[in-house]
C-alpha cells in the first residue's frame, strides 16, 4: 500500500476528477476471473454444470485482455478505493477552480479532446478504462480495450494535465515565470497568453508578458502591455516603472517622466535625473535640425543614444539626417541599419504618426543613395501614408525621378548606347547630385568612351561619399592603368587586398602587372637620363 500511495499525482487526478465531473462514485476494478476448471473434470460430461461451463468459456475469452490489462489502469482502481479521501481533497482544490463544473457533471457521457472541446464518448473505452462500463456490449470492450488501451492511458494523463492547466492561469504564470527565469521567452510568452485568455482581468498577467517581450527587444509590443496593465491597475508599480524605462529607450523623455512620478517606491533620484537629461538632449536637437546645424546635430544625437534612447526612431532619423547632409552616406547606411525596424502601425501607434514618418522619409533617402532604389521609393510611398506634407511628397518624386534615370540608363548601357546612357546618369544626378552610385554608372561609360580622366573624377566622387565602395575603387584602379599612372595603381591595389575587396586573385595579377610596367617605366627614364647626361658631355668636349 506504501507503493500505491506513492504513485504520481497524474493517476490519482484522473480517477479523481473523472469520478468528480460524472458523479459515477468510486472506480471499480473489474471483478476477478472464476477459477478455472481441470481439463480433467472439462472433459467428462457434466449436464448439470451447463451454467459453470459457460461462465468458465467467457472467463476464457476475458482472460488474455484483464492479463494484458497495464498496472497503470489495475493501480488506478486500487489507489481511489484506498485513499478516496485524499483523492477528493486534492480533486476539489481543481474542481473548484471552474464555476461551472455542475455543467461538465451533466455531460456524463462526454470526454474532454485534447483541445480542450467535449466530445461524445466513442467506442475506444476512454471511460472504461477508468473503471466505467456504461452501455457498452462486453464483446466490444474486450476488443477495444485489448487494441487501445495503451494510447488511451497517455491521452488520460495529457488531458488530465490540459485540464489543470486551463482550469488555473496562475499556474500558467507560474510555469511561464520559469521558463523566463531560464531565458526561454517565447515560451513564456505563450503561457502568458494562455493565462490572459482565461483571466484578461489581472494586470500581472501583462505585466509579466511586458518583460518577455523587452528581453526580446521587441519594445513597443511591452509598451502596449504594460499599457495594458496599467489600465487594469493604475498604481501597479512594476508596470509603471517598466513603461517608463521603455519610453526612455523609445527617446520619450516626457513620457518616461510622467510614469516616473506614478511608479512609487520603485523610481529613484537617478532615474529621474537621467530622464530630464535626456530631455534636454532631444531638445537641443531639434534646435540643431530648426537651424540645419548638423555638426551640432550629429553631436547632440550622438549624446542622446548614448545616455538610454538607444532604440529612439527619432534620434536615429536625426543621426543619420545629419550624416547625409554632411556627404558621409555611408556611415548614414549603418545608422540605419543599426536603428529600430519596427512595425509602422505599431510605431504609429506608441510613437506618433509625426516621428514615424520622419523616420521613414530619412530611411527612404538613404537607401536611394546606396542604389537601394525599390526599397528606397516603397518606404517613401509608406512615409507620405503617414504624412503627405509636401515636403515628403517632393521626396517621393524625387527618388522616383532618380530611379528611373537609373533604368533607363542601364538599359541604354547594355546596348552599347554609352553616349546616351551617359546623358541618362547626368540627367539623373542632376535631381540628386550625390547619388554614389549614378556617379559609378556615369564613370563606367566615360571609361567606355575613352574619357579616363573624367571617369576618374567620378570615381573619386563616389568613394568619397562611400569609402568602402568597391567597384568604384576597382573602376578607379582601371583609370589609373589606362592613364599609365602604375603608383597609383599599385596603391590602390595594396588597398584592396588589404581590405579584401574584390576578386583576390583578379586583383593580385593586376599589381603584378602594374609592378611590372612601373619597373619599365623606371629602366627607360633611367636610360633616358643616362643618354641625356651622355649627349651634355659630348657637347661640353667638342667645345
Amino acid at each position: 500500500m506504501a507503493k500505491i500511495g506513492e504513485k504520481s499525482v497524474e493517476i490519482q487526478l484522473g480517477c479523481g476528477l473523472v469520478a468528480a465531473i460524472f458523479q459515477r462514485g468510486n472506480c471499480k476494478p473489474i471483478k476477478q476471473p472464476v477459477s478455472q476448471i481441470s481439463k480433467k473434470k472439462l472433459s467428462k460430461p457434466q449436464p448439470k454444470q451447463t451454467s459453470i461451463t459457460l461462465r468458465n468459456s467467457i472467463s476464457q475469452d476475458r482472460k488474455h485482455v484483464r492479463r494484458s490489462m497495464s498496472d497503470d489502469t489495475r493501480s488506478c482502481s486500487k489507489i481511489n478505493q484506498s485513499s478516496n479521501a485524499s483523492s477528493r481533497k486534492k480533486m476539489s482544490q481543481v474542481v473548484n477552480l471552474v464555476p461551472n463544473t455542475h455543467n461538465l457533471r451533466r455531460q456524463s457521457t462526454s470526454d474532454l479532446s485534447a483541445n480542450g472541446t467535449l466530445n461524445r464518448a466513442s467506442s475506444t473505452g476512454n471511460i472504461m478504462l477508468l473503471g466505467q462500463s456504461g452501455n457498452l456490449k462486453q464483446q466490444k470492450r474486450i476488443q477495444h480495450v485489448s487494441t487501445d488501451k495503451k494510447f488511451i492511458l497517455q491521452k488520460g494523463r495529457v488531458l488530465m494535465g490540459n485540464i489543470v492547466n486551463k482550469l488555473d492561469p496562475d499556474v500558467l504564470k507560474s510555469m511561464g515565470n520559469e521558463h523566463y527565469k531560464n531565458g526561454r521567452f517565447e515560451q513564456a510568452i505563450a503561457l502568458y497568453n494562455q493565462a490572459i485568455a482565461i483571466n484578461p482581468k489581472n494586470a500581472c498577467y501583462y505585466s509579466n508578458k511586458s518583460a518577455a517581450l523587452l528581453s526580446l527587444n521587441r519594445l513597443i509590443e511591452a509598451v502596449i502591455e504594460c499599457r495594458e496593465a496599467i489600465q487594469l491597475d493604475p498604481f501597479y508599480y512594476n508596470a509603471q516603472y517598466r513603461l517608463a524605462r521603455l519610453y526612455l529607450r523609445l527617446g520619450e523623455a516626457e513620457k518616461a517622466l510622467e510614469h516616473y512620478e506614478k511608479s512609487g517606491p520603485k523610481v529613484d533620484r537617478r532615474d529621474i535625473s537621467e530622464a530630464q537629461n535626456l530631455k534636454r538632449m532631444i531638445h537641443s536637437c531639434i534646435e540643431a535640425h530648426s537651424v540645419k546645424d548638423y555638426v551640432t546635430l550629429l553631436h547632440m544625437s550622438e549624446n542622446a543614444l548614448s545616455s538610454g534612447a538607444d532604440s529612439a526612431p527619432q534620434i536615429f532619423a536625426m543621426r543619420a539626417e545629419a550624416l547625409m547632409k554632411l556627404h558621409r552616406h555611408e556611415e548614414a547606411y549603418t545608422i540605419i541599419q543599426k536603428g529600430p525596424d519596427f512595425k509602422t502601425c505599431l510605431s504609429t501607434r506608441i510613437i506618433g504618426s509625426a516621428k514615424t514618418a520622419y523616420f521613414l522619409m530619412i530611411k527612404a533617402q538613404v537607401y536611394t543613395l546606396v542604389g537601394r532604389f525599390d526599397d528606397g521609393i516603397s518606404t517613401a510611398q509608406e512615409a507620405a501614408k503617414l504624412d503627405i506634407s509636401n515636403e515628403i511628397i517632393a521626396i517621393l518624386r524625387r527618388i522616383k525621378g532618380v530611379a528611373s534615370a537609373r533604368v533607363k540608363g542601364n538599359e541604354l548601357f547594355k546596348e552599347s548606347k554609352y553616349i546616351e546612357a551617359c546623358c541618362m546618369y547626368t540627367e539623373g544626378l542632376e535631381q540628386d547630385p550625390y547619388n554614389s552610385v549614378l556617379l559609378f554608372n556615369r564613370a563606367t561609360c566615360r571609361i567606355k568612351l575613352g574619357q579616363f580622366e573624367k571617369g576618374l573624377e567620378d570615381c573619386n566622387a563616389a568613394l568619397v561619399l562611400r569609402p568602402s565602395y568597391t567597384k568604384a575603387r576597382v573602376r578607379r584602379a582601371d583609370c589609373y592603368v589606362k592613364l599609365e599612372r602604375w603608383e597609383a595603381a599599385i596603391q590602390e591595389f595594396e588597398m584592396m587586398l588589404q581590405e579584401k575587396q574584390g576578386d583576390e586573385e583578379v586583383i593580385k595579377r593586376a599589381l603584378i602587372d602594374a609592378k611590372i610596367q612601373l619597373k619599365r617605366e623606371r629602366e627607360e627614364d633611367q636610360k633616358q637620363r643616362e643618354l641625356s647626361n651622355d649627349s651634355n658631355l659630348v657637347l661640353v668636349i667638342s667645345n
